[in-house]
């Protein structure tokens, strides 16, 4: 499948959310990810720190990981998105099955980032 070409381009995150518990700002502050045509980035602090492909979802608002570097090598990441004008939602299945909802509480595989286009 095709990544989605509304999703290319360099987005800072805002806030996240682990199982529940809000990331610090001094996290999300320093955080951008970067979605080529094909490839994805994660940067933080200006140093690469996770890196792969990706492809847009079997159905609509959805896209997929594909880890090649850094802790999520080797790993398929199902994502949930919204995109509202600069602002970008995602819920990724960090367990490999694919979100749902937006809702991390008690569910320890789900992180949810927010994210402005830079």
């Amino acid at each position: 499948m095709e990544s989605a070409p509304e999703l290319t381009g360099r987005w800072q995150m805002i806030r996240a959310e682990l199982g529940g518990e809000a990331a610090p700002e001094m996290v999300t502050g320093r955080m951008i990810l970067e979605l080529g045509q094909r490839s994805y980035s994660v940067v933080y602090a200006g140093e690469v720190s996770d890196a792969g492909e990706w492809q847009g979802g079997a159905t609509e608002g959805t896209f997929t990981l594909l880890g090649r570097r850094g802790p999520n090598a080797g790993r398929r990441i199902p994502c949930l998105y919204q995109l509202a004008g600069d602002r970008l939602r995602v819920c990724f299945g960090l367990d490999g099955a694919e979100p749902s909802g937006f809702a991390t509480a008690g569910l320890a595989q789900r992180y949810t980032a927010v994210y402005r286009r830079l």
